[in-house]
């Protein structure tokens, strides 16, 4: 608290010698301290008058949605129909597409063509019948079914991309790696379907199958064999598209690319 001192009697002398400094201290009176006073608070009501500022009616406009009619038709009437490849379980990315052939861009038509190739020839020699014949770019198996676990390994997108690229349509397997599922559904190269028994063990390579898609089921037309097949769900009409950034583009999701 500030105190006024106008009126405080001040008076100090010095003494200086060679030896010593004495200062003579001014003497305070109590009553020459001057205290000031204040006047108490007073709070006044809020006039209830007083009125907010106007609000701002805010409209939040919810995103553009793709019409029913903008998304790609489904799944329903897409059929395959081939020999099939009968791989077992753990076939992983480096079987499918060693890293050696990484190199290719698959972008590129002709390094397209030959990763197509490749695919499947990281296999042991236990597999005796290969996926493609030597000298030959395309496979004749059009379905591969494997067993558990396909494509586990590396995250490389080559591995549905060859697969793809060699002519196969279909994968159907007990079970996925997440990355390679996801990869095949990117890119829309290959469907990759879940079998709901091992039908690695009940096929053989070069059965005559079928998949209807619409129908959830795979045939085998040599053993005479029906199997169930777990519906591919929204995955299905993204790799009908042609992978994720044609799905984006038939469904105006992006724009699409000028001509």
């Amino acid at each position: 608290m500030a105190v006024s001192l106008s009126n405080v009697s001040y008076s100090a002398t010095f003494t200086s010698s060679a030896s010593k400094t004495t200062v003579s201290r001014p003497s305070l009176s109590p009553h020459s301290i001057k205290v000031p006073t204040f006047s108490p608070l007073i709070v006044k009501p809020l006039n209830s008058s007083f009125t907010p500022h106007g609000a701002r009616a805010i409209t939040i406009a919810p995103h553009a949605t793709s019409t029913p009619s903008s998304i790609p038709s489904d799944t329903s009437t897409t059929t395959f129909h081939g020999l099939c490849y009968v791989v077992g379980d753990n076939i992983d990315t480096d079987q499918i597409i060693p890293a050696e052939y990484l190199t290719l861009v698959p972008s590129n038509p002709d390094e397209y063509e030959k990763l197509g190739s490749y695919a499947l020839i990281g296999l042991p020699s236990s597999y005796a019948t290969r996926f493609i014949e030597p000298n030959e770019t395309k496979t004749k198996y059009s379905i591969v079914i494997g067993g558990a676990n396909f494509g586990c390994g590396s995250s490389r997108e080559h591995a549905p991309v060859a697969l793809g690229a060699a002519g196969a349509k279909a994968v159907v397997a007990e079970s996925y790696a997440r990355i390679f599922f996801r990869n095949s559904v990117a890119t829309g190269e290959v469907y990759p379907l879940e079998s709901e028994v091992r039908i690695c063990e009940e096929c053989r390579t070069g059965d005559v199958v079928t998949i209807e898609l619409g129908e959830n089921h795979l045939i085998n037309h040599t053993t005479g064999k029906e199997y169930k097949l777990k519906p591919i769900g929204d995955a299905g009409p993204v790799i009908e598209a042609g992978g994720i950034f044609a799905y984006a583009r038939k469904t105006g999701m992006i724009p699409s690319q000028s001509k």
